[in-house]
């Protein structure tokens, strides 16, 4: 089976493929504002590289969040487009479970990435034998709060994410240590291998997890409350 992933969710527009467990190939372009312009083009080329064609796409993996409104949409939308095209199932996969696959060593790790003024997007992971277990929800939270739930586990924790640095220079836990750098970016190989723990699913029920409400949203409650 080729699993295609797709991750726009941040400045990095990211593809991969893989087949059987094996990682064909993958791309990642930092491109901040021009995901739209990129990643079909992108995913493409990958799949001509990796001497397959986009016919032999058996599924679908997409990070759908939390992130860049902007390139949540653009992700979602694309995969459902493709999905539909080709009759495949699709699988969306939280950005930061996605981040938590970059560096799957046995143990607990926290992916957090920037939100607003002094707010993460976090969540936790334990580890074992590269399978995921869930300990805490995907969350916007105070960098504050973050780190007393996080000295609860009272073990060492592998931050990663575009706030990981930030976060451990702030708090200076020696329990903490951070991923490669290279490993901090969302990226799609992260999500493909998210995927293998998912169900795949058919594309009308794919949607996006802001954790926070969109521009428009907060706009109408400011209305209602006029």
């Amino acid at each position: 089976m080729l699993t295609l992933g797709i991750e726009t969710s941040g400045k990095t527009a990211s593809a991969a493929v893989m087949e059987d467990g094996v990682m064909l190939g993958q791309t990642s372009v930092l491109t901040a504002k021009t995901h739209s312009q990129v990643i079909l083009p992108m995913v493409k080329k990958l799949i001509a590289d990796c001497e397959r064609d986009i016919k032999d796409v058996g599924q679908i993996a997409v990070g759908v969040g939390p992130g860049s409104y902007t390139g949540i949409r653009i992700g979602v939308a694309a995969v459902k487009a493709m999905a539909f095209s080709l009759g495949i199932q699709c699988c969306g996969i939280s950005t930061l479970e996605g981040l938590a696959y970059n560096f799957p060593v046995d143990g607990i790790v926290c992916p957090v990435m920037k939100a607003r003024q002094k707010l993460v997007y976090a969540a936790v992971f334990r580890f074992c034998s590269g399978v995921a277990e869930r300990l805490e929800d995907d969350m916007i939270i105070e960098s504050e709060k973050l780190d007393s739930i996080l000295k609860g586990y009272n073990e060492k924790i592998i931050l990663t994410g575009d706030s990981a640095e930030s976060f451990a220079e702030e708090f200076a836990n020696p329990l903490y240590s951070l991923s490669p750098v290279h490993l901090r970016n969302q990226n799609a190989a992260g999500i493909c291998l998210a995927a293998e723990n998912h169900g795949f699913y058919s594309p009308e029920k794919l949607e996006a997890s802001y954790l926070q409400l969109v521009k428009a949203e907060k706009d109408l409650i400011k209305s209602q409350s006029c």
